[in-house]
């Protein structure tokens, strides 16, 4: 939706924005993952959202803070849409919920457990929300090649970050509980609140959506602690990956 011939919450223009682009949750590190672009420049700032466009591998690739949950990152992304990018890698951080993944792992997912109202208002529950197989084979090789302590499979995302944290403390405790026993249970490797929306909302746009997150502990077993460069490891990944997808969009091995 324009105004002023802006994107109404972004506000940035089609020619501002590349193909290509990360989406960190918080807009302190579009800054820090533009610094990974060559000739970076500062695009827009306004409420949660923070749009850098830089270059890599010789193609213009955009920074885009979602802020937290579904509803703002399901707004980045249309209106990114909008702007003609097609390729999305969510940068963002987890908690860790099956006991093989710890604090300074990092986890790339496949698809994400529907424990959000987002992407119910745009298709039923029965649909799944599933991460695009290039993106997070790109990312899977990238985390591969940079040597981390990688897992890949499925998430879970949430709307209430405390309902996880404090679920004693909620009228619906015995519910919140039930699930995550299920969902730790099936092996579920981490928690968060993006991806599903984002892959869901990436469907319907018909675009590529993929997620690579850091985690700074283990809900089950773990104090919060953040390693001193988990923050990092998932910038590293996700540009990593995106100059594979362009490898692999343009056929050409420039390593620019």
């Amino acid at each position: 939706m324009l105004i002023d011939g802006k994107q109404m919450h972004l506000r940035c223009t089609a020619d501002e924005i590349g193909r290509y682009v990360i989406l960190p949750g918080d807009p302190g590190r579009c800054e820090v993952i533009a610094g990974f672009l060559g000739h970076a420049r500062h695009i827009s700032s306004n409420r949660e959202f923070s749009v850098w466009t830089g270059e890599l591998a010789g193609q213009p690739v955009s920074v885009c803070s979602t802020g937290i949950g579904g509803p703002s990152a399901a707004i980045a992304l249309e209106e990114l849409v909008e702007c003609g990018a097609d390729t999305f890698l969510r940068v963002g951080t987890c908690g860790g919920v099956d006991a093989g993944v710890r604090g300074g792992d990092v986890v790339v997912a496949t698809a994400s457990v529907r424990q959000e109202g987002t992407s119910r208002e745009y298709l039923p529950l029965e649909y799944p929300a599933a991460a695009s197989y290039p993106v997070v084979r790109a990312l899977a090789d990238a985390c591969e090649r940079l040597g981390y302590r990688t897992h890949v499979g499925v998430v879970q995302s949430k709307d209430s970050f405390y309902g996880e944290i404090r679920p004693q403390c909620m009228p619906v405790a015995a519910q919140l509980q039930e699930k995550w026993r299920a969902w730790t249970a099936a092996g579920v490797l981490a928690s968060e609140m993006e991806s599903a929306a984002l892959f869901v909302v990436g469907a319907c746009l018909h675009v590529r959506c993929g997620a690579v997150l850091n985690v700074l502990w283990n809900d089950e077993s773990e104090a919060p602690a953040v390693p001193e460069d988990a923050a990092l490891r998932g910038i590293h990944a996700a540009v990593e990956a995106i100059r594979i997808l362009i490898e692999q969009d343009t056929g050409s091995n420039n390593k620019g």
